[in-house]
C-alpha cells in the first residue's frame, strides 16, 4: 500500500520514493515495427520527392511565364483592346508566382483560397482585355499559363480542388468567347481544344506528384518496417543468448551448493552454505528481474533482492530517493551484484538506500557487523563505469557502488 509520505510498505520493506507515490502501474510504451519506428524515414523520403516535384512545378510556371507568355504579350503591344490590364495581370500573376514558390521550396503551403481568387479575377480581366483579335492567341497568356499558377497555388490540395478551379477558367473563357460574339462552329471547337489542351498536362502533373509522393511514403515505409524487424529479431536473438548465458553462470553456482548437499559434502546448518544458497537463489531471482518491462529496472531488481532475503528472516529497508535514469543491463548488474552478495551474508537487519540523479546513481548497503571474514563480493570490473567501495569498522559493514556519467 502507499501511504501519504510516500512511503511504499511490502511486507517489512519499506521503500522511500519522495512526497508522492503514483500507486497505478506505469509501463513505458513500446513501439510496434513497421509503426512508429518507420514512420520518420517513411516521412523523410516522401518528403524529399515532394520537394523534387514542387521544384519542377515551380520551375515550369515561371519559366513559361517568362519565356512564352512575356514575348507574346510585349509583340502585341497596343494591339489589344487594353494592353495596360494584360500587361498587369501579368505582372500580379508573376508575383503570385515567385511568393507562391518561395513558400512551396521553403517546405510550406500557400493560401490558397486567396490566391485562387486572385488568379481567377487576373483570368477574367485579361480575357476582357485581350480583345476578339487576340482571344485565340499566345497573347492572351491567361489561356495556357494560368493552369500552371493554378497548380502552385494548390499544391497537396485534393486534385478536385484543381479541377473545380479549371472548370471555373473554363467557364470565364466560355463567357469571354459569347461576349465577343466568336461561336462559330470552328471557334467553338478552338475552344475546346485550348480548354482541353491547356488542362490535361497540368492535372497530369499534379496528380502524378501526390502519387508519387505517397508511392516513395509507402515503399519507405514497407523498407523502414523490414529494417526494423530485423534489428528487433537480431535484438531478441542476442538478449536470448545473453541471457542463457546468464542463466548457466547462475545455474552453476546452484548446482554446485545443490550437489554438495545430494553428496554429503556441504552441511545445511552451515552458516557459509547457506549464504551460497541464499546468494545464488538471489542473483537467480534478479536475473529473472531483468527482463521485467518496468518503469525503474534497477529498483525492480534491487526490490527482488531485497524480498528474497527478507524471505529468510532478514529485516530490511530499502530507501529510494529520485528516479535511476535509463541504465544498460550491465552496469545495473554491477550496481546491484555486490550489494545482492552482501545481502547474503547480512545479520541482524540490512539498509539499501538508493540516491539516483539523472548523471549518477549510488548504491549503498548498511549492516550490522558481525564476527567472521568478509563475505566474499564480486567487485565489478576496475576498469568500467561502476566503482566499488567496501567498508566496515566492528559496528557496521558499509558496501556502496557508484555510477557516474563519463
Amino acid at each position: 500500500m502507499a501511504t501519504e509520505s510516500g512511503t511504499t510498505l511490502t511486507g517489512g520493506t519499506a521503500v522511500h520514493t519522495g512526497p508522492t507515490v503514483d500507486a497505478a502501474p506505469r509501463f513505458r510504451p513500446v513501439a510496434r515495427a513497421g509503426t512508429a519506428g518507420a514512420a520518420p524515414q517513411a516521412h523523410a523520403v516522401a518528403d524529399a520527392s515532394d520537394r523534387g516535384a514542387r521544384l519542377v512545378a515551380v520551375g515550369i510556371a515561371l519559366a513559361w511565364h517568362l519565356a512564352v507568355s512575356l514575348p507574346a504579350v510585349l509583340a502585341a503591344g497596343p494591339g489589344m483592346a487594353a494592353p495596360a490590364v494584360v500587361a498587369a495581370g501579368w505582372l500580379v500573376t508573376a508575383l503570385v508566382g515567385v511568393a507562391t514558390g518561395v513558400r512551396l521550396l521553403g517546405g510550406g503551403s500557400p493560401p490558397a483560397r486567396r490566391l485562387a481568387a486572385v488568379l481567377l479575377a487576373v483570368d477574367a480581366a485579361v480575357f476582357a482585355a485581350a480583345g476578339e483579335r487576340f482571344l485565340f492567341t499566345t497573347a492572351n497568356w491567361v489561356w495556357g499559363g494560368l493552369a500552371w499558377f493554378f497548380l502552385l497555388v494548390l499544391w497537396q490540395r485534393p486534385v478536385r480542388w484543381l479541377l473545380a478551379l479549371l472548370a471555373a477558367h473554363a467557364t470565364i473563357a466560355l463567357v469571354a468567347v459569347v461576349l465577343h460574339g466568336t461561336t462559330a462552329p470552328a471557334d467553338l471547337s478552338r475552344y475546346a481544344m485550348y480548354v482541353y489542351g491547356t488542362s490535361t498536362l497540368p492535372v497530369a502533373v499534379f496528380a502524378g506528384a501526390a502519387v508519387l509522393t505517397a508511392l516513395a511514403r509507402d515503399r519507405a515505409g514497407a523498407a523502414a518496417a523490414t529494417l526494423a524487424v530485423a534489428a528487433e529479431r537480431e535484438a531478441a536473438e542476442r538478449a536470448r543468448s545473453e541471457r542463457q548465458a546468464r542463466l548457466a553462470l547462475v545455474s552453476g553456482t546452484a548446482e554446485e551448493v545443490l550437489a554438495a548437499l545430494a553428496t554429503g559434502d556441504a552441511d545445511p546448518a552451515d552458516p557459509a552454505v547457506r549464504r551460497r544458497a541464499v546468494l545464488a537463489a538471489a542473483r537467480l531471482r534478479r536475473l529473472i528481474a531483468e527482463s521485467d518491462d518496468v518503469p525503474d529496472p534497477l529498483l525492480h531488481e534491487l526490490r527482488a533482492a531485497a524480498d528474497l532475503a527478507e524471505r529468510n528472516g532478514l529485516p530490511i529497508e530499502l530507501v529510494a530517493v529520485g528516479t535511476p535514469p535509463e541504465l544498460p543491463v550491465d552496469v545495473r548488474r554491477a550496481l546491484a551484484d555486490p550489494l545482492t552478495a552482501a545481502l547474503a551474508g547480512a545479520r541482524g537487519g540490512a539498509r539499501l538506500t538508493v540516491v539516483a540523479g539523472p548523471d549518477e546513481v549510488v548504491v549503498s548497503l548498511v549492516t550490522p557487523d558481525h564476527d567472521g571474514p568478509d563475505d566474499p563480493l564480486p567487485p565489478p570490473d576496475g576498469d568500467g563505469p561502476v566503482a566499488y567501495l567496501h567498508e566496515r569498522d566492528g559496528e557496521i559493514r558499509w558496501t556502496q557502488t557508484r555510477w557516474r556519467q563519463a
